[in-house]
């Protein structure tokens, strides 16, 4: 299922030339273009870190202070520079709900609902990812075990559902901000993130 894989050199924050391995899948069943940056040959190790990063345009690429997306992906990469690990980057933008309907919950949002309450206005779940072809990703790269990099409690659940060993949980820090303390607060309450708002940057 793995297919091509080229070198490449990131960029995050200070840092400069982190040197990772950009993998593409096919065979996944949504035809979805998900990818795996590999750092440090982590593949090869017993039992790399891991963490399924799912897209945000606005918050990756934009650094939205409506969430925290882009600020745990930049920590991801710069603690996989040094340690090694495997960031598999899922085409699910909004939870699933595509970048288009993820627009009208900012919407939403702005006039008093949670991210939560504004996708269930729009008429989604509230959280419609399926981490089902990440865990096939894993098996593609042969990793069956993992230390995942997490606050979510439903990426542990279901990445374990689809046959990946979970032997450890590493939360990422809190990445308070101006304009992101509702939505940090509605991953705690509604979605179970284990985040403490008292332990930030």
């Amino acid at each position: 299922m793995a297919s091509v894989r080229a070198r490449v050199s990131l960029r995050v924050g200070k840092q400069s030339h982190i040197d990772a391995e950009l993998v593409s899948f096919h065979g996944l069943a949504t035809e979805k273009e998900h990818v795996a940056l590999i750092f440090n040959k982590a593949d090869e190790q017993t039992l790399p870190l891991v963490r399924m990063h799912s897209e945000c345009l606005t918050g990756d690429v934009f650094h939205s202070s409506r969430c925290d997306c882009g600020e745990q992906l930049d920590e991801t990469i710069e603690k996989m520079a040094i340690e090694g690990g495997v960031l598999l980057y899922l085409r699910q933008e909004g939870r699933g709900i595509g970048l288009y309907n993820k627009i009208d919950a900012y919407r939403l949002q702005s006039e008093g609902m949670n991210t939560y309450e504004a996708n269930q206005h729009l008429g989604f779940p509230d959280d419609l990812r399926d981490f089902k072809e990440a865990a096939q990703m894993l098996k593609a790269l042969n990793i069956p075990a993992v230390r995942l990099i997490t606050n979510n409690p439903k990426k542990v659940r279901e990445l374990g559902e689809h046959g990946i060993e979970i032997q450890e949980v590493i939360g990422t820090h809190v990445h308070l901000k101006a304009g992101n303390e509702a939505y940090l607060k509605a991953k705690a309450t509604v979605g179970h993130h284990h985040i403490k708002l008292d332990d930030h940057d």
